[in-house]
């Protein structure tokens, strides 16, 4: 076997770079602007050391559009470059100086880049860059490096008399949205908001208003105050965030602003938790409980990643939990591993390790607010609700705490945590198999004459409403030993199996008699039960296997075909009921005893929305009918 070394052809590397290096085209500008702050906090770094003597003086970082010359320049105040560093550092792909610095003072230095290939993000958008560079080393010389795009470049003496480095990016002719103010201070809006060193963006005008210093006149009318217009610097950046502060030192009314800067058009949040760690892993940041509503999907996306004050995504499904997608807010961690473009997080054991952190410091959250204030806790339970089921159905840690918070509310809008519902329901509701049987409605306005039903019978009715309570049902059935029962499942009589049996009123024929009536009616609608029940309840119902509904919801919740789950039911006549009785089996003339069973039919179709379209209408005629 014989071994060699692959070439690499320098030429081809520059294509490469222009299509493939990143994700996104507009990544450029972050790059190069956190290459700018890179150099400013070394410069820091070395002025705490002593390196650098005096003070350092203004450390601004400036961005400046050119449309005639057709340039964009990203210029920094930072600790510039010698001719050695430049051939050093530019001319080697790969070859980081972030990198280098971070050995030399990794107790010290806080750097952002690690790989070396940010500064070439440059030739997606330039024909040409240009580098004009001052070391902050006493005698340096300034120094001009230009790169074409290829291999080649130039080298020799810059006009540049201050500390720091010019990038002078000249604009290809496909990339010219890069040369429009909007689309640079979007950018910047973007990816350099919270950035720790100033970012001027040019300048802009501040509106103020002054009194007026024109003697008034008693009996006259104060004159308006002075409009006064100043041209200021356009400093895109807030370089102190809140995340960065010590909580001891945070007001309400702190959180609360810097969620408005965050999100300018969101309603103000129900409470935060505010992230600070740093072992066994850096991480910082604030997490917003929103006011969510009927909403999930809407809310997503709302959690913006960054890495030392440097925006990453706003995709951070692999570091929090799925259910704490919902939330809003910062998270910042220089531990979070990032591929070259800081565009993908990486498989590391840091990230499940923060996953774990952050589900376990919102559940500690959620236990201190139920045990220190329940009465506001039970008014924000609309909202709060979804996070608390969600992340109970999808993480089996956050299940084990939240358990002890989760509240059920009943019809009556009374509020329960889960031991304290089975302990109300207990001695009413446990079945002859021993088993606690909790009733719920889906829609209590829909369903209110069932309700009302089972409450006759001294039953307790939850409201399990929302989307997400199907699948919460049965997490709860298969961990807690619980069965949960739809109200539209059975008769008032059976939502709770007991042993009871009643008589029937009605003779064998009788029943026959009745049975065959309704079968032919119902059609194959559905099924047909005669049942003796109390002859205070209805005389037809229309009940829904709570198995075959239950599958037919969990198809549709994951985006499934349902139609082999056809809507059936089952229709419930009440031998009991003297109606029955007088209006049906009284009735001599066939045709009279087939409508008033229709009838009755459609009734019980009717309290459940059931009854749509011709037969609506041929209902309402009937009942006009009958009033006549």
């Amino acid at each position: 076997m014989q071994k060699g070394n692959i070439s690499v052809q320098t030429e081809n590397i520059f294509p490469i770079i222009k299509k493939f290096l990143y994700s996104d085209q507009e990544i450029f500008l972050r790059e190069l602007v956190s290459n700018a702050v890179d150099a400013t906090s070394k410069l820091q770094t070395l002025n705490r050391k002593g390196e650098v003597k005096g003070k350092i003086g203004e450390t601004t970082i400036d961005i400046m559009i050119d449309a005639e010359a057709k340039t964009l320049t990203i210029r920094d105040r930072g600790i510039g470059m010698t001719k050695e560093e430049v051939e050093k550092y530019l001319n080697q792909v790969a070859l980081s100086s972030a990198q280098d610095f971070v050995d030399k003072y990794k107790d010290d230095a806080s750097i952002i880049g690690h790989f070396g290939l940010g500064f070439y993000s440059a030739f997606m958008v330039a024909d040409k860059v240009e580098v004009v560079t001052q070391s902050w080393q006493k005698g340096a010389k300034s120094v001009r490096w230009i790169c074409e795009g290829d291999p080649s470049y130039e080298i020799g003496e810059g006009d540049r008399d201050f500390r720091g480095t010019d990038i002078i990016l000249h604009i290809s002719e496909d990339s010219e949205q890069y040369l429009e103010e909007g689309e640079i201070e979007g950018l910047l809006n973007k990816y350099a908001r919270f950035l720790p060193v100033p970012i001027r963006f040019g300048t802009k005008t501040e509106t103020t208003y002054e009194d007026s210093d024109v003697a008034v006149i008693e009996g006259e009318e104060k004159p308006e105050p002075v409009k006064v217009e100043t041209e200021v610097d356009n400093i895109i950046n807030n370089t102190d965030p809140l995340w960065k502060k010590n909580p001891a030192d945070l007001t309400d009314e702190d959180y609360k602003n810097f969620y408005r800067e965050l999100y300018p058009m969101g309603q103000p949040p129900m409470f935060w938790i505010h992230l600070n760690i740093d072992f066994p892993f850096n991480l910082t940041g604030i997490l917003y409980f929103p006011k969510v509503s009927g909403g999930l999907e809407l809310q997503r996306n709302k959690i913006q990643l960054y890495s030392n004050q440097v925006y990453v995504t706003d995709d951070v499904k692999e570091i929090v939990p799925e259910f704490l997608t919902l939330l809003h807010g910062v998270i910042d961690s220089p531990d979070i591993p990032l591929n070259v473009s800081r565009s993908y997080l990486q498989a590391d054991t840091n990230v499940k390790k923060i996953t774990g952190y952050i589900t376990k410091k919102v559940a500690e959250k959620l236990n201190s607010l139920y045990k220190d204030d329940r009465e506001d806790y039970e008014s924000k339970w609309a909202d709060l609700g979804v996070f608390v089921k969600y992340g109970m159905i999808s993480e089996e840690k956050f299940y084990d705490r939240g358990v002890k918070f989760v509240l059920l509310e009943n019809n009556e809008g009374k509020k329960f945590t889960l031991e304290e519902y089975k302990e109300r329901i207990k001695e009413n509701q446990t079945d002859k198999h021993d088993k606690l049987v909790a009733i719920y409605t889906a829609d209590e306005n829909k369903q209110h004459t069932l309700v009302a039903g089972a409450i006759e019978r001294g039953y307790d009715v939850l409201k399990l409403e929302h989307a997400i309570d199907a699948p919460f049902i049965q997490s709860l059935e298969q961990k807690e030993g619980m069965t949960f029962v739809r109200v539209d499942s059975a008769t008032p009589d059976q939502l709770v199996q007991k042993d009871e049996e009643k008589e029937n009123l009605l003779s064998e024929d009788d029943q026959a008699t009745v049975k065959t009536l309704f079968t032919d009616i119902v059609g194959q609608a559905g099924s047909v039960e005669l049942k003796p029940l109390d002859t205070t309840d209805a005389p037809v119902q229309i009940v829904r296997p709570e198995f075959m509904r239950r599958m037919k919801e969990m198809q549709m919740l994951q985006g499934m075909d349902t139609s082999m789950f056809p809507d059936m039911y089952n229709v419930v006549i009440n031998a009991n009921n003297p109606v029955v009785k007088e209006q049906i089996l009284g009735k001599e003339d066939e045709g009279e005893r087939t409508e008033n069973a229709t009838h009755l039919y459609q009734l019980a179709l009717l309290s459940q929305q059931l009854l749509t379209g011709a037969d609506l209408k041929a209902f309402v005629d009937r009942s006009v009918k009958m009033m006549g």
